[in-house]
């Protein structure tokens, strides 16, 4: 994803953000309101070198993941990388599950703004910005969490086979190698539980929560840096996100071997939870930790309508796709930028969901739902030289047809 020094992201969409924001509270027409810019980010594995995940997961402390080797013809260099799963790239028919734990976690803000809410649970019902079901129920009946039979390009491509929808935008990203397998080769979440609902009180300082500007009901901005998970926000020591994973590993109910996605409803992460935003939203991230290495999602489920390409589950494709393929945050691509969630700078990273940010495919119906999900780039968009992507296109929807062209400057 993006930088990983979140400071660095905000200063430079601050002026952005801020405008967008005197924008909406300046026009009385809810329908001309515009819609926020929704960003995210990523934690980066310190401390622990490639080799030492590798011996880790080949030694089942942490999940399986496999090494690569590119040379990339657009700038001719050699890189290498860590994915989760099994090394598309011997033509094997094999399964990979992940066990993955679903952490809802349930928000009761102490600082709340005139006529806003002040808690934000995934767990509970919200007949009005809501109508289908709890956060947490569409999101265990999605597509990202059960299979569907994905065509990719959505359009008029070719059929990928049956499969969760991250799982099946890793097969058509390396379609060229396994396309051979059949319907047999597969990095899946399962089996998947679920966790009691975390309750956390914000303090004053760290959050507070605000009315959607010509959205639905309200959201919650908590303190990144300082308060919800300072190490993956820029700073140093722990905050509430590792006081939660510590006490769940000792409880047995996570570990290295398995996914916690910790499921926010309405909360956005900020540089300062008692700003609305005005340096800019994180919706999600991914991070990992150790040794042994724990990864990790956090992603809000949005139903305000506030953002603008984020509707229910695009935010959670997005993350749970840039974990599977770039789960360290260290994966490193020649300079690419200018699109996606920030197109006034440069990244030279594989995060799968920035280059697309906003950009989303069709509707997925599944079990009476419209699921919202992102776009996602293709491993030869970052690396150029001839596509292994299905249809030969470098993003699952085709909205990339060619490669990240020159370098970025």
């Amino acid at each position: 994803m993006r930088r990983s020094v979140l400071s660095m992201v905000f200063l430079a969409t601050a002026v952005l953000v801020t405008l967008a924001w005197a924008a909406v509270f300046a026009q009385d027409d809810a329908a001309q309101q515009p819609q926020l810019q929704m960003y995210f980010t990523y934690g980066k594995l310190r401390g622990v070198s490639n080799d030492e995940v590798m011996r880790g997961s080949s030694a089942a402390t942490t999940i399986p993941m496999f090494s690569y080797t590119v040379t990339s013809s657009r700038d001719g260099n050699t890189y290498s990388g860590v994915m989760v799963g099994r090394s598309p790239f011997f033509h094997g028919a094999r399964t990979t599950d992940i066990p993955a734990v679903i952490v809802p976690v349930k928000f009761t803000m102490t600082d709340v703004s005139a006529g806003a809410a002040s808690v934000f649970d995934p767990t509970a019902a919200d007949a009005t910005c809501s109508p289908h079901g709890t956060a947490l129920t569409l999101f265990q009946n999605s597509p990202i969490l059960n299979p569907v039979d994905f065509t990719m390009p959505f359009t008029g491509g070719v059929n990928v086979g049956s499969g969760e929808y991250v799982d099946d935008f890793q097969r058509a990203n390396f379609w060229t190698d396994v396309q051979v397998t059949g319907n047999r080769f597969h990095t899946a979440l399962s089996p998947i539980t679920t966790l009691a609902v975390q309750s956390l009180t914000v303090p004053t300082g760290f959050g507070k929560s605000y009315l959607s500007p010509g959205g639905c009901g309200s959201f919650g901005a908590i303190d990144g840096a300082n308060y919800w998970d300072p190490s993956s926000f820029g700073r140093v020591g722990a905050g509430e996100a590792q006081t939660l994973i510590a006490n769940l590993t000792t409880a047995g109910e996570i570990g290295p071997t398995v996914l916690p996605i910790f499921l926010f409803y309405n909360v956005v992460i900020d540089t300062s939870g008692e700003s609305p935003c005005t340096g800019g939203c994180a919706g999600g991230y991914h991070s990992a930790k150790g040794p042994p290495v724990q990864t990790y999602a956090v992603a809000d489920w949005d139903s305000t309508g506030i953002f603008k390409g984020v509707g229910n589950s695009a935010t959670m494709s997005h993350e749970i796709a840039e974990w599977m393929d770039d789960p360290l945050g260290s994966n490193p691509t020649p300079s690419w930028g200018h699109t996606g969630q920030d197109p006034t700078s440069c990244q030279a990273n594989l995060e799968v969901g920035d280059p697309l940010s906003g950009t989303l495919v069709p509707v997925v119906p599944l079990n009476g739902m419209n699921y919202d999900l992102q776009e996602l780039a293709f491993f030869s968009w970052f690396y150029g030289n001839t596509s292994l992507g299905v249809d030969g296109d470098f993003s699952d929807n085709g909205t990339f047809m060619s490669d990240a062209g020159a370098l970025c400057e």
